[in-house]
């Protein structure tokens, strides 16, 4: 059954493989062009949540843990997975708790956008916490996470210096800038 989606024509589409997380799909296209092709693409099955949490004297949380993809140990504003059918917000909420003990009373969307789009569908959300209540961090048993504190200015410099690699984080920590920024002018 052929389809279209946009100026692609679907010839045939295939699951390649399957876990919770992710699926790979395969499609026979024909391009915008009118050539043939193969387009694979990943399929999420989770929405990319990031937090920044700020407290009062202007730290912020991060978690130092290892990305096996990569190979790479590096900072990152805690974050996870949120559920598609999900309010982004109640996902962040959960991740910041789970991953720092850290809850919050004061929220802020800082920015919505996609990772990789030509070759995936994931979605990220990034968030503003403020007002923060610290208590114990429970994060899941697969995660090995050592929280941080960090001034945001420090935090900052980092991204700057290409220090902090992680995109949620390069993201996060220059829209929090730009709506601290605008806060106080």
């Amino acid at each position: 059954m052929t389809s279209t989606r946009g100026p692609w024509k679907i010839l045939r589409e295939k699951r390649l493989h399957e876990t919770p997380w992710i699926g790979i799909d395969e499609y026979e296209v024909v391009t915008p062009a009118g050539t043939p092709g193969v387009y694979t693409a990943v399929d999420f099955k989770h929405w990319a949540v990031s937090t920044l949490a700020l407290d009062d004297e202007g730290y912020t949380y991060v978690v130092g843990q290892y990305r096996f993809p990569l190979q790479h140990y590096g900072l990152e504003l805690p974050g996870g997975g949120g559920e598609k059918d999900a309010d982004p917000l109640a996902s962040a909420q959960r991740e910041l708790l789970e991953e720092t003990g850290i809850s919050a009373a004061t929220w802020q969307l800082l920015y919505e956008f996609h990772p990789s789009k030509s070759s995936t569908n994931e979605k990220a959300f990034i968030f503003l916490a403020r007002d923060l209540t610290f208590g114990a961090a429970c994060p899941d048993e697969e995660e090995e996470l050592e929280l941080k504190k960090i001034l945001f200015t420090d935090l900052l410099a980092m991204v700057y210096s290409n220090q902090i690699m992680d995109g949620l984080t390069v993201v996060g920590v220059l829209m929090a800038e730009k709506a601290l920024r605008e806060t106080t002018a």
